[in-house]
């Protein structure tokens, strides 16, 4: 069922897995979701590594969560406003990268790429694991495949630099 804008923002569940409300968005709201965690991450640079990765953690464990009882309320699997999955997956990729604009506009591009593309095993993952750690798993492994693909061209760069 589509939620009514008043449902998400009123609801503290909904309102944490709608991304604050940019998973109302009627356009890529995955990629709107991803959008609003880049001054989340851009704060979280400030801080020393140890808080920034409790952070992680937590995005991860009560976004799992979150996800989950969104949709449970919702009565559907990983319904498109529910951002939060890619809220923590793209913080964690993040984590692995160096902390620059330069960066994160990178990390942005590839991770909208492999979320979207879903190439496998993403897309098998999306399809075949349910529930909350069903929504955040194939947003994490996007996550993980953009980092790959990020620090490979990273040390092929300074290899030939």
């Amino acid at each position: 069922m589509k939620p009514t804008v008043r449902q998400v923002l009123t609801d503290p569940v909904h309102l944490l897995a709608f991304g604050l409300g940019s998973g109302l968005s009627p356009f890529a709201p995955g990629t709107m979701g991803t959008l609003a965690t880049v001054p989340l991450v851009a704060a979280a640079w400030l801080l020393p590594l140890w808080p920034r990765v409790a952070l992680g953690v937590l995005l991860l464990a009560g976004g799992t969560w979150i996800c989950g009882e969104s949709a449970r309320r919702l009565g559907e699997h990983d319904y498109g406003g529910i951002v939060m999955d890619e809220i923590a997956a793209f913080y964690l990729l993040m984590l692995m990268l160096p902390a620059s604009w330069f960066w994160m506009a990178a990390a942005f591009v590839m991770f909208r790429i492999f979320d979207i593309a879903k190439p496998w095993p993403i897309g098998a993952l999306d399809r075949r694991v349910n529930g909350g750690f069903g929504i955040m798993l194939d947003d994490v492994v996007a996550a993980l495949l953009a980092a790959l693909v990020l620090q490979l061209g990273r040390i092929a760069w300074n290899t030939l630099a």
